[in-house]
């Protein structure tokens, strides 16, 4: 796994993906306001190959505490979507801007909670993290080859508001990453080719 196969996965253009992809039966209040939000997707290259950096979000937020997520959050005013990612890994984990080197966009994911979320895709320099302790409980690094290796993926479900709901895992040592976080790698696994025969 190498900076060139990211870089090429953005000229492989994909659809936007949802919460609902695998979900198609769950119906949603009539007409539903989206509200614009960013994460940073951020590949670090170690020597032993690339590892991507992602928090566990404190369990004491009010959504998602607990969860596995990208630094991000939602767009402030006329911020761009790479302002705000920027800005959200500053805020989460001390990310540096000058430390990133943003690669472009990945497909927008649309999430049950009513976000819109552009994911950017960056390559990051080594930093010495410092998480937000009201947002962050712990920032840690992933080997991108499992991540972006779609046989890594499983299909789970659970109960959500009285329904079933299925959802993507990619589950790694004592970290379950699901959701919304999983759904953008398993996009971006596809758009890399990685695992394919």
């Amino acid at each position: 796994m190498t900076p060139d196969v990211l870089k090429a996965a953005l000229d492989r253009p994909a659809p936007p993906s949802s919460d609902f992809d695998l979900n198609p039966d769950v119906i949603l209040p009539g007409r539903r306001i989206l509200r614009d939000a960013a994460v940073l997707v951020p590949f670090m290259d170690t020597g032993d190959g690339l590892r991507l950096m992602l928090t566990k979000r404190s369990s004491r937020l009010r959504h998602h505490p607990g969860q596995i997520a990208f630094p991000g959050g939602k767009i402030d005013g006329d911020e761009t979507p790479e302002q705000a990612a920027l800005r959200e890994a500053n805020e989460e984990v001390g990310l540096p801007a000058d430390c990133a080197h943003l690669l472009g966009r990945l497909p927008a994911h649309e999430t049950v909670t009513g976000f819109t979320v552009t994911p950017i895709l960056a390559l990051i320099r080594p930093f010495a993290p410092v998480p937000e302790p009201g947002e962050v409980a712990e920032v840690f690094t992933v080997p991108a080859a499992h991540v972006l290796t779609p046989a890594n993926f499983a299909v789970e479900k659970r109960r959500w508001r009285g329904e079933w709901r299925r959802f993507y895992t990619v589950p790694w040592g004592p970290y379950y990453i699901w959701g919304a976080t999983a759904r953008i790698l398993r996009g971006l696994a596809e758009a890399t080719g990685e695992g394919r025969g």
